[in-house]
Parts: C-alpha cells; sequence; structure tokens
C-alpha cells in the first residue's frame, strides 16, 4: 500500500508537519535536575480526594527541583463534561495550595484561559496537532483507518451492548475480535476512496507490531522493575470524530510541553505497554512514569476497600463544610505520601510542610489507609500550632459561610474571640482542643451562650456545691493575680470540709468530703456550663467580673 497517499486521502486538510508543531514547542530551558510535571483531570464534577494525591507528588518534585507544574485539561470526551467543572477543579485546589506554574487558568472574566507558552492546554482545542501526528502515523504506515457505514453505525447504536457481552462466550468474542482487527488491517486503498465519497466515518488505529509472548522491561518509580507483556492490539488513535483518544493524546502533549514525571494511578498499569509503542512510533523520548496506589479505607468489617466516590472524605467539598483547614488537610496528605514526614516534622515543628524534602523512594507501592482518626490528630497539631488572631480569622470565616448565626457572634467583637482562642496557646504543649472550625461552637460557645449546663455528677450535694459558690463569690476579686485566685479557692475548700491539697486527699480520702479539683468543678460548670472546658482563671479574665458573678449567682438561685 502507498501510506503516503493513504495519508493524504485521510488528512487532506493537514499541511504543517510534525517538524512545524516541534518549532512551536521549543525545549525548556530549566536547571539541570528540574522535572516538569502536570495534573491533567477530565473534569467531570467534585475534585476526589484521590485526585489532590497525585496533583501534590507533581508539585512538590516540580518545585523542589526548580522545575514547572502546569495543568492540562482533558476534555475530549464531551458526554462526560459538565459545565464549571474545570473552573471549580482549579479553586478546589487553590484552596489547598495547590498553585500552578502555567496552564489552564481561570481569567478575569471567570472563564478558563492559558498562561504560558505552551497551550493550548485544553484538548479539546488542540485537534488540529493530534491530526499532524497521526497522518504521520499513517505516512509511516504505523496506523490505519477501520469505516463504519451508517447502516452498521444504526444497527451498532440498536444493540443492547451490555446484554450482548453477557451472552457471549469470553474467549470467543476475544477471537472475534481479533479477526476482525486482522481483517481490517488489509484495508485497500480503492476501499478507503469508496469508503470517503461515501461519507462513512473511520476510526484510525495504531498498527502493532507487539508478540505478548514477549516481555518488555519497564522501570516505574514506584513500582520498581517491571517485565510487560508487549503490546499487540490495533488500539484507537483518533475516534470517528476525529478526537484523540486518552493514549494518543497524551503521548503528543506530554512530549510537546517537556513533561519529564507523569504521576498517575496503577489502575493505568496495564495500558502501558501502548503508551511504550506509542511513543517508540512517534518517535518521542518516554516521561518517567509513577504509578500511585489507590488510596484505601476500612469498611464495617476491618477490610480495606477502595475510597470510592460515594465515601465520606472522598470529595474534597466535604472538608470545607466539615471545617477542615486546608494546611491540616495538606499536612495528612504528607504522612500518606513520605513514610519519614512525621520524624521530620518532630524535629522542625515550626517549618510549614512545603519545606520537606519529598521523596519518591519513601512512597508505599501498596496503598494508603485513609483514616479520619489520624486527619484529625494532624489537624489538632496544626491548628495548635497557629496564632490566636490566625485561628479568629479562619474561623470566622467558615463560620460565616456554614454557621452564619455563631459567625456574626465571632465578628461582632474580635478581640473578645481572640483572646478565646489564645487560651492555652503557645508554648511547647499548646492545647489541641479543634481538629475542625465546626469544633469551634461546642469548645469555646459558652462565652456567649451559658445556657447549656452540664449536670454535676450525683454523689455531691447541692448544699456542698452552693456553699463553695457562695464562699468563692465572698471572695472574688477579678485583681487578683492566678495564684491569689486559686488560694482562695483553696480556702473555700478547707470552709466546706474539702481537702485543699491533692497528695492529702490521696493519702487519706475518707477524712475529707472532696477534693479542691472538686471545688474547681462546681465553678467550672457554674461559669462555664462544662465540666471540662479551658484554663477557668482565663475564661473568667474573658468574661470579666460582671458577666462571671451574674452566672455563679445564677447556679446558685437554680441550686
Amino acid at each position: 500500500m502507498d501510506h503516503a497517499r493513504l495519508a493524504d486521502l485521510l488528512f487532506p486538510n493537514v499541511t504543517r508537519t510534525p517538524e512545524d508543531i516541534e518549532a512551536l514547542y521549543p525545549p525548556r530551558q530549566l536547571p539541570e535536575g528540574a522535572k516538569v510535571t502536570r495534573f491533567a483531570p477530565s473534569p467531570t464534577g467534585f475534585v476526589h480526594f484521590g485526585g489532590l494525591f497525585p496533583t501534590t507528588i507533581g508539585e512538590r518534585l516540580a518545585h523542589q527541583s526548580g522545575g514547572v507544574f502546569y495543568l492540562r485539561i482533558e476534555d475530549t470526551d464531551a458526554k462526560r463534561e459538565v459545565e464549571g467543572a474545570a473552573e471549580g477543579l482549579i479553586r478546589t485546589l487553590e484552596h489547598y495550595g495547590i498553585h500552578f506554574d502555567e496552564g489552564a487558568v481561570i481569567g478575569e472574566d471567570g472563564k478558563i484561559c492559558d498562561r504560558g507558552i505552551y497551550g493550548p492546554y485544553r484538548q479539546s482545542q488542540r485537534g488540529p496537532i493530534y491530526h499532524v501526528y497521526a497522518k504521520q502515523l499513517v505516512a509511516l504506515g504505523k496506523a490505519y483507518p477501520v469505516f463504519t457505514t451508517k447502516e452498521e453505525l444504526e444497527a451498532m447504536n440498536a444493540v443492547d451492548k451490555k446484554a450482548e457481552i453477557k451472552a457471549k462466550d469470553w474467549h470467543e468474542d476475544q477471537t472475534a475480535q481479533r479477526e476482525a482487527m486482522l481483517r481490517a488491517r488489509e484495508i485497500t486503498i480503492e476501499e478507503v476512496e469508496k469508503n470517503l465519497a461515501e461519507g462513512n466515518p473511520f476510526v484510525l488505529r495504531i498498527l502493532a507490531d507487539g508478540d505478548p509472548e514477549k516481555k518488555v522491561p519497564f522501570t516505574d518509580l514506584i513500582k520498581g522493575k517491571l517485565e510487560i507483556p508487549e503490546n499487540d492490539e490495533d488500539f484507537v488513535l483518533l475516534k470517528s470524530d476525529g478526537i484523540p483518544t486518552y493514549h494518543f493524546a497524551h503521548a503528543v502533549d506530554d512530549h510537546l510541553m517537556g513533561t519529564t514525571h507523569v504521576i498517575r494511578g496503577e489502575e493505568w498499569l496495564p495500558s502501558l505497554a501502548k503508551h511504550i509503542m506509542l511513543f517508540r512510533y512517534l518517535g518521542f523520548r518516554m516521561p518517567k512514569y509513577m504509578h500511585i496506589a489507590q488510596i484505601m479505607r476500612l469498611d464495617e468489617n476491618g477490610n480495606k476497600k477502595k475510597l470510592s466516590k460515594r465515601d465520606m472524605g472522598a470529595n474534597m467539598d466535604d472538608y470545607s463544610r466539615m471545617g477542615y483547614a486546608p494546611a491540616c488537610v495538606c499536612e495528612y496528605i504528607m504522612t500518606l505520601l513520605n513514610s519519614n514526614y512525621e520524624e521530620w516534622h518532630m524535629q522542625n515543628p515550626d517549618k510549614p510542610y512545603t519545606d520537606f524534602p519529598f521523596n519518591i523512594k519513601k512512597m508505599s507501592n501498596s496503598g494508603c489507609l485513609f483514616d479520619f482518626d489520624k486527619l484529625n490528630d494532624v489537624s489538632k497539631n496544626v491548628i495548635s500550632r497557629m496564632s490566636a488572631e490566625e485561628v479568629t480569622a479562619l474561623v470566622t470565616a467558615w463560620a460565616k459561610e456554614y454557621d452564619p448565626a455563631f459567625g456574626e457572634q465571632l465578628a461582632k467583637d474580635p478581640a473578645f474571640t481572640t483572646a478565646i482562642f489564645a487560651i492555652g496557646r503557645g508554648g511547647k504543649k499548646p492545647r489541641k482542643d479543634l481538629a475542625t472550625w465546626a469544633d469551634a461552637k461546642p469548645y469555646m460557645g459558652f462565652f456567649f451562650d451559658p445556657a447549656q449546663t452540664d449536670a454535676y455528677p450525683e454523689q455531691f450535694s447541692s448544699e456542698d456545691i452552693k456553699a463553695a459558690l457562695v464562699g468563692f463569690l465572698g471572695g472574688y476579686d477579678p485583681a487578683d493575680e492566678m495564684n491569689a485566685w486559686f488560694d482562695k479557692i483553696k480556702a473555700v475548700a478547707r470552709e466546706i470540709g474539702y481537702a485543699d491539697d491533692m497528695k492529702a486527699y490521696k493519702a487519706d480520702p475518707s477524712a475529707f468530703r472532696g477534693s479542691i479539683a472538686d471545688v474547681s468543678m462546681f465553678l467550672r460548670v457554674a461559669v462555664t456550663g462544662k465540666l471540662n472546658a479551658p484554663d477557668l482563671y482565663t475564661v473568667m479574665q474573658i468574661l470579666g467580673k460582671d458577666e462571671t458573678v451574674r452566672r455563679v449567682q445564677s447556679m446558685i438561685d437554680r441550686l
């Protein structure tokens, strides 16, 4: 067959050559060792937690090495495209500190536009580029068309494909497909001309030269050394509407955009042989591949399952609603990505996670386990290191969106709110009360509304509690320093027969009606409504004398 003539018949309007295209995409001028990575999603809805994994890896590898991290939108499947999904994806990733050096960005008009010279960065706008390379493959005898008549299309659309597949024997179906593929390879120029004249659409398939009995050695940066059966499938390069498949488009784009490292899920491993063949046919140098393991969760029986899009925590929007700070989620991801992150963080407690030297070799190849308990522990640590001013601003912003009434309370007096969040903050052992911003209301809501009151333990009589509260009010002076304040509480304890020293109480509990800890609890419930609350002295200082006295007196009246 005259392959050059076939190429001209199939692509009569393609006049540019691969050399012309290459001239538009010059090699990147970057420092030695710099990595060029990308995030290339097909936005069809919300951003999955699993999507933040390869994004974080790509961002870290690029920016730690002085390279480039870019965003490419793979939107060639119009049927799956969701309006606004790409814009939502960019905003979500930005919320979690993922910033792209170039690629698809949101312009001032709120719509997607390009930043950088290697675009367009939306595959739906790169059709002419793919056709240049498709024509080249045909001219080299490495691709061929498969036509479908209108009648055949109608018959195919009328068939229930799922029912057909179930009815067939799998091996029989595979054999039939193989035979059909071999027949399609024998198409003649005359048959091509006839089909084109009749307006029949075609898909373009690669002409595979692989032998599945032979293995191709391959080194994956996470999975290690692999042996992959050669590809013998004539897979589709261009669909009948001229749109490329993922296999073809990503090879062309990664080459032209200078991608050095591709990070993707391990579910793409079965396609690797196709990609190796495609890069070889096109004469492109393959980027290095990292196939990351799936994110797992434990089901109700303790078995590991893939984190599906229906699971809580899969949708990144869930984290905003639940009140997780982006920095907490990002740091949690680092604990999953690198086994030595927590050790590094203990040695560098004041450094941001972006200072951590991310290492591919420290990644697990068996899958990470998603765990809300672990996320909450990480989150508490991160928030405990934030300043009171930062926490105030972030909690207030969250509450205004998700709990407006509470948000108004927080914003009414920022200095008052900041003083609350300053309790126990700083020092070597800061308080760790908050895992999410949603925890703020249960933690400090009593400053605004003490209506919710924990019950006093039943073993204490109301007479003892009342006597302790009355005694406290008798000597309360907000000008007292903490030691003087506590000495007065000790005195109240002695007056009602409670031990003012815990050592003495532990040595002989029967000698006392209770301890100084119990008297402090009586006060705590009266002032805060809670059995457990932040430092009581500081709470009283923030509330002020009038409000403190009012609350204690209110409890006395109720008793």
